[in-house]
């Protein structure tokens, strides 16, 4: 993660020439990022505007992580510009802009102490800390974590210990948790990654459900597989090498000839009630 010292600091011309549009959720510009000589981001451009559920896709090393680092304000580009529910990074304390994004991934995961209680994992999202010590919590707090815990598939979970957990359960409990503070963007990177069939469907529903929900916030979720995108998502981000190959409504970006040039082979893609497979031709 970037020090609060080391973030880029956006000239006053620079952020008066970008103003986030007041519908957007997330806005990116000509964005990229660099690290030594290796390019992660190129010219990047993107709208997610409130009310829109996001797929982003493409193989490994295609730049997802890195794009979901920065629409969660916690990696600043190299180049290029980023507004995040109205505000321009660089130009914003992202201590206080982070607490309005909820973000499940990977690293989230490992850094949750695996004897912390499925209770204490989600709640803990209301002071931002991995692992209960000795902040409070109202009852309020409380009845929302055990609401949200419910609400994914888990009653009765609440005193188990994140260690215990199955892939697919720690999963949910990283969901409720990005939801802990009633965000305005939610962003999953991977939520379906090592789970066997019945943990990735039982994922998907729910992430069906949530779509479903208009009081939901803008979703976006990362997956490399057709087969992870929930009934119910509108659009899709299609990346390769850092670059973004086709972006918009889902149904006219996951074509066969957008999907085989972002996977770099020959894709045969079905859709049936909702869901899309894709084999190699």
């Amino acid at each position: 993660m970037t020090s609060p010292a080391s973030q880029p600091q956006r000239a006053a011309h620079e952020t008066e020439l970008f103003l986030p549009s007041g519908e957007s959720v997330v806005e990116m510009a000509g964005v990229g990022v660099r690290r030594g000589a290796k390019e992660l981001l190129r010219n990047v451009n993107w709208q997610v505007r409130d009310g829109e559920r996001w797929i982003v896709m493409g193989p490994n090393g295609a730049g997802k992580s890195t794009l979901m680092q920065i629409a969660s304000a916690r990696m600043h580009p190299t180049t290029g510009m980023v507004g995040v529910l109205d505000e321009v990074l660089g130009a914003v304390d992202v201590f206080e802009l982070r607490p309005r994004i909820g973000l499940s991934s990977a690293g989230l995961a490992q850094q949750m102490p695996e004897s912390e209680s499925v209770l204490n994992a989600v709640l803990t999202a209301s002071w931002g800390v991995m692992g209960r010590w000795r902040e409070q919590y109202d009852s309020m707090d409380e009845e929302r974590a055990r609401r949200l815990i419910w609400q994914w598939g888990l009653r009765g979970y609440e005193d188990r210990r994140f260690g215990t957990l199955s892939e697919g359960e720690r999963k949910r409990v990283l969901v409720a948790r990005a939801l802990m503070t009633d965000p305005e963007l939610l962003l999953l990177d991977e939520p379906a990654a090592g789970l066997d069939l019945g943990g990735r469907e039982t994922l998907v529903r729910a992430m069906s459900r949530l779509a479903a929900d208009p009081d939901a916030p803008a979703l976006v979720l990362v997956t490399h597989h057709v087969e992870e995108i929930p009934p119910g998502f509108t659009h899709a981000l299609l990346m390769r090498q850092g670059a973004v190959v086709a972006a918009g409504p889902l149904e006219e970006t996951l074509t066969e000839d957008h999907l085989s040039a972002a996977f770099g082979l020959p894709l045969k893609v079905t859709r049936h009630d909702g869901r899309y497979t894709a084999i190699a031709r």
